[in-house]
């Protein structure tokens, strides 16, 4: 009985737990972990194993390092590829025949050409490694449109260079035209062919007309003729042609 209100007492009341999900904040402290620390006389850290004399014995002399020794030359790997060669030239295919040849014959890798280490570069004295300062942001000419008007500046210069460029070549290259030589390369104009058609429907005139004039439907053709570089198709003939952006 007495066990029994003993654990009605204690219910409500919070309890020793090592589950970080069950323990409460307390106030004005950091949140527990249940974790379990050592005690106050645990010292934490790697302890020092080294063996000096401390400063008595780096004042009393001066230590130098002893360089290290060479380790001794690695015997080269086995070069299985010269191996496989002399057993086919020596007629052994099999791979009992290969495997008692490689045990009898050792042929080793040749060992890797060491390059010389290069010289220590010299610099000059007064030279000062680094990247330079980057220059500051011109804000005034950012105020005052500068870039743009250096811009348009050197536009006009470049339209008046171009223009004066095909002014030489009108005054140097243009051959001037007479009369006389405009007559001699005159050449009546001739109508075009007809179009072919069946002998028995040569004399039959079209039932339908679309054009209303031979004006108009010569102005016509003339306009399907400058549109058809935007169609598609051999002679122009199809749907307009979409430049990809």
């Amino acid at each position: 009985m007495s066990a029994k209100v003993k654990d009605l007492n204690t219910v409500g009341v919070q309890r020793e737990s090592d589950n970080q999900l069950l323990v409460k904040p307390e106030l004005g402290k950091i949140r527990s972990r249940c974790y379990s620390l050592p005690g106050e006389e645990f010292t934490y850290g790697v302890r020092s194993t080294s063996l000096d004399g401390g400063v008595a014995e780096a004042v009393s002399h001066w230590y130098l390092h002893k360089k290290s020794v060479k380790a001794e030359a690695k015997r080269p790997e086995r070069d299985f590829v010269a191996l496989n060669i002399g057993a086919c030239k020596s007629g052994l295919t099999t791979a009992q025949e290969q495997s008692q040849f490689r045990s009898i014959n050792d042929i080793r890798r040749k060992p890797p050409e060491i390059e010389p280490r290069s010289q220590k570069p010299t610099f000059p004295d007064d030279m000062t490694f680094g990247i330079a300062t980057r220059p500051s942001t011109p804000l005034f000419e950012l105020l005052e449109n500068r870039y743009q008007q250096r811009w348009i500046e050197e536009q006009r210069k470049a339209d008046e260079r171009s223009r004066k460029i095909e002014y030489d070549k009108k005054l140097h290259g243009k051959v001037y035209e007479t009369r006389a030589s405009l007559l001699r390369k005159y050449s009546e104009p001739v109508d075009p062919p007809p179009y072919w058609k069946i002998s028995r429907f040569t004399k039959v005139p079209p039932k339908l007309q679309s054009f209303r004039t031979d004006k108009a439907k010569s102005a016509a053709f003339v306009q399907h003729a400058s549109d058809s570089t935007s169609r598609t198709g051999i002679f122009g003939h199809g749907i307009y042609t979409a430049a990809k952006s």
